[in-house]
């Protein structure tokens, strides 16, 4: 699939942009502050709903405006064309597919599939667990959307479960009634994500071990196993899991009363990544640990590719500079024809590839954009 058409209207510093893209490499060079991420951020806030910058929606829309409006048209292997807009207003946003607005967002993601590489995702192997479980949550939410459906459910769940358990600590004989139909839903929706993650990692580990081993010049072997809070196997049924679940939560319930929280659970795993057995993130150079975060991202445009038939939209927001000539040169080599590809950059001097002496280059200017 590709950007064709990209419309902007008091979307942080565009007042007004309309423009046409070709199925290829798209560079846009500019200096600092002049709307180059801005531009990325729109094509991942149309495929996403939400921003990788910011979670403040009025931080979107243009200074003295009531809203912002981001519309877009892709074309499908098959030529089919689909438009798509999101409304943002100070309040919420409002999402058209196909010309029909979407009463829930999860049913909008996954139309356009985008993956997006920016420079903290280099973090994604050494940041804290939230980094990675986000990764998962935004992948495997884009080509399968009944697990956003899922999550926000158990996000649900867990808040009132929280709320209760908060409530419960102040009291001397607890009545624990309530709290345990809140645990019965929290597992059900645990098990379903947890069996969903499982899936999405094999598929994962698939593209990502062959990818790694070919950019560390067959010197690494990367393994990626799944940390979960509780003692769960790969092959458990979603049954099984359940069960899991409910019997660890019986077991420390009155120490999560104690405590006021929830203490398990899918939003509390992460993932683990090792090279040649040793733990990337705590014994990996930041070479092996930069390869990984590569591997990792250049996976999962393979996995969607193998997941819905389409190429996804790659997104390379000011990361070729943080990448040596090596990676740089297996990143564009991968993309070289199969992927539409937007590039954002000060400057493309230093990088001789034919990936982008075949780009259009696009000069940004104070929200203005113009091809060079």
């Amino acid at each position: 699939m590709f950007m064709k058409r990209l419309q902007l209207r008091n979307f942080r510093n565009y007042k007004e942009l309309d423009i046409w893209f070709d199925d290829k490499v798209n560079v846009i060079i500019g200096e600092n502050a002049q709307g180059k991420t801005n531009l990325l951020e729109a094509i991942y806030l149309l495929a996403f709903t939400k921003s990788y910058r910011t979670t403040n929606d009025r931080e979107l829309i243009s200074w003295n405006e009531e809203f912002a409006k981001i519309t877009g048209t892709i074309e499908k292997k098959n030529h089919q064309q689909i438009p798509l807009e999101l409304i943002i207003h100070k309040n919420g946003k409002k999402a058209k597919l196909n010309h029909l607005e979407q009463k829930k967002l999860s049913e909008y993601v996954g139309a356009l599939n985008v993956v997006m590489f920016a420079p903290e995702d280099l973090s994604l192997v050494k940041g804290s667990p939230q980094v990675r479980r986000k990764f998962i949550d935004m992948e495997l939410g884009q080509i399968e959307p009944i697990y956003l459906y899922h999550l926000g459910q158990y996000q649900k769940v867990l808040k009132q479960r929280n709320h209760l358990l908060k409530q419960l600590q102040l009291e001397n004989n607890p009545d624990t009634t309530f709290l345990r139909i809140l645990t019965d839903q929290l597992a059900k929706h645990a098990a379903i994500i947890v069996k969903k993650r499982f899936h999405f990692l094999k598929m994962l580990r698939k593209w990502a071990i062959p990818i790694h081993y070919q950019i560390s010049r067959e010197l690494e072997d990367l393994t990626i196993e799944y940390v979960a809070s509780v003692e769960v196997l790969e092959d458990d049924e979603e049954e099984k899991l359940e069960d899991k679940y409910l019997a660890a939560f019986s077991e420390i319930e009155a120490n999560e009363i104690k405590r006021g929280s929830t203490l398990i659970g899918p939003h509390r795993d992460d993932l683990t990544f090792h090279i040649n057995g040793k733990n990337v993130k705590l014994y990996g150079s930041q070479g092996q640990q930069r390869t990984t975060a590569l591997s990792l991202k250049l996976a999962e445009i393979n996995l969607i590719d193998e997941k819905i038939g389409e190429y996804p939209i790659l997104l390379l927001d000011d990361v070729l500079s943080e990448l040596d000539d090596f990676r740089q040169s297996h990143l564009l080599s991968t993309i070289q024809g199969k992927v539409q590809t937007f590039v954002s950059t000060t400057s493309v001097d230093g990088i001789h590839h034919e990936t982008l002496q075949r780009a259009a280059i696009y000069s940004v200017e104070n929200g203005e954009i113009s091809p060079k």
